[in-house]
C-alpha cells in the first residue's frame, strides 16, 4: 500500500483519481478536438489506456479551464455569433441556439452562451489601447455588445466590408451601377453612394439604402483604413466560430444548456493554446 501511494505521488495523482495531471491535459485537449467517444478511441490508440468517454465528459464538467488573457495591448477585436444545438427536455425537435464569441485580433478568443455580461466583462479585463477598432456585421446584437465593452470615445466602430458588400450585390441593378456604388463605399463617400442607390428605384436598393443609414457612422474610408493597417473586416471572429462550431456542430451532436458553456471554453482554450502549459491543479 505504501509503494502504491509513492507511486502515486510521483504521478501527481489526486485522492481517489486514476489520471496523472499530464493525462487529464492530454485527455481534455482530445475532447477539445472531437467527440467524447472518439477522444476516448484516440486516447486509447495512442497511450494504450482506457478512458470511457462517461468519464471524459465528466472529467471536461469538473475541470476548471482557465479563460487566456491577452499578453499584448488590444487594438482591434470582434464579435460575432454562432448556433448551437440544444437537446430538448422532451422528445421533439432539438432547438438551435446563439452564442457569441469574440476575438482579440492578434491574440486569443473567447466565447460564451447566453452570457453576454460575462463576454464583456472578460474583454474590459484586457488591457485595451486608447482607441479600440471595433468591427462587426449588421447584426443588432454584435453592436448591443460591442456598445458595452468600451466608451464610445474609445471605440472605432467599423460595418465588415465583405458584409456590406454582400448586402450591396442583393441590390437588382446593372454591374456598371454596383461596381461604381461599391467604390463610393469603399472610398467611404456614402452620401453619393445613397444618391446612386436612389436613381435605382427599386425594393433592394430601398433596402440597402435604409441598411447603409442605419451604420452610416460605421462606415468609413475603407481603402485608407486598409492602407494604413486597420481592420476593415471581422474575419478573425468569424474563423473563431467556424472552428469552434468545428466542435460543437459534429453530426448529430445535441447539448444540454448546462454542457453548452463549458464546451465552448474548453474550446477557445484549445483554439488558444493554453495545453502548451498545464492547466491542472
Amino acid at each position: 500500500m505504501q509503494v502504491q501511494r509513492t507511486e502515486a505521488q510521483k504521478l501527481g495523482l489526486k485522492p481517489r483519481e486514476q489520471l496523472s495531471p499530464v493525462m487529464e491535459k492530454c485527455s481534455l485537449v482530445a475532447c477539445a478536438k472531437s467527440s467524447y467517444a472518439q477522444a476516448a478511441e484516440d486516447i486509447e490508440l495512442m497511450t494504450g489506456i482506457k478512458v470511457g468517454h462517461s468519464s471524459l465528459h465528466r472529467l471536461v464538467q469538473r475541470s476548471e479551464i482557465p479563460e487566456q488573457e491577452s499578453e499584448d495591448v488590444v487594438d482591434g477585436l470582434s464579435v460575432d455569433g454562432g448556433k448551437v444545438r440544444l437537446r430538448t427536455p422532451e422528445r421533439g425537435p432539438c432547438e438551435w441556439r446563439d452564442y457569441k464569441a469574440v476575438s482579440l485580433h492578434e491574440s486569443c478568443c473567447n466565447a460564451y452562451f447566453q452570457e453576454n455580461e460575462a463576454l464583456i466583462e472578460w474583454v474590459r479585463r484586457q488591457l485595451l489601447a486608447a482607441v479600440v477598432t471595433c468591427v462587426g456585421d449588421g447584426h443588432d446584437g454584435v453592436w448591443n455588445i460591442m456598445a458595452h465593452l468600451a466608451p464610445e470615445y474609445q471605440r472605432r466602430e467599423i460595418l465588415d466590408w465583405y458584409h456590406l458588400v454582400e448586402n450591396l450585390y442583393k441590390v437588382e441593378g446593372t454591374k456598371e451601377n454596383l461596381a461604381r456604388i461599391k467604390s463610393l463605399l469603399w472610398l467611404g463617400d456614402v452620401e453619393e453612394a445613397l444618391a446612386e442607390l436612389k436613381r435605382l428605384n427599386n425594393y433592394a436598393s430601398v433596402k440597402f439604402r435604409a441598411y447603409i443609414r442605419k451604420h452610416r457612422e460605421r462606415i468609413v474610408p475603407y481603402e485608407l483604413y486598409q492602407r494604413i493597417g486597420i481592420a476593415i473586416g471581422s474575419g478573425a471572429v468569424e474563423s473563431v466560430v467556424k472552428q469552434i462550431g468545428a466542435r460543437v456542430k459534429l453530426s448529430g451532436a445535441q447539448w444540454s444548456r448546462k454542457n453548452v458553456g463549458k464546451m465552448l471554453k474548453l474550446r477557445c482554450a484549445y483554439l488558444n493554446h493554453a495545453f502548451r502549459v498545464s492547466i491542472c491543479t
